[in-house]
């Protein structure tokens, strides 16, 4: 009796990774093109910013001149790539961004 509940429960434990299991794509944040990027100009309101981005996946409540476009992809359980915006602010207007972008969206 113990070696058949030894056999199931290592049968059930080892689901996730048995051959055959079908692993979807996760995507998660901000997707963010390269044509975005080029349509911001310097001084725009952030409300235009936020038009042509879409909104914040973060927002610094400490310091409200920064926010953060992440955008994460995952394909069938394997390696995590992200890629990073971060929109800086003077004075409520678009002033500069820092960005470290994946070569390739794969959300396409």
């Amino acid at each position: 009796m113990q070696k058949l509940t030894a056999l199931i429960l290592t049968f059930v434990l080892s689901g996730c990774v048995f051959p055959g299991v079908y692993k979807i794509n996760v995507q998660q944040g901000n997707i963010v093109t390269d044509e975005e990027l080029t349509q911001l100009t310097e001084g725009m309101p952030r409300s235009q910013v936020h038009a042509v981005m879409g909104t914040p996946l973060m927002l610094n409540p400490v310091d409200p001149s920064r926010e953060y476009y992440v955008y994460t992809f995952q394909r069938e359980g394997g390696d995590i790539q992200e890629q990073r915006i971060i929109v800086y602010y003077e004075e409520d207007q678009y002033a500069y961004y820092e960005a470290q972008l994946l070569e390739e969206t794969p959300a396409y």
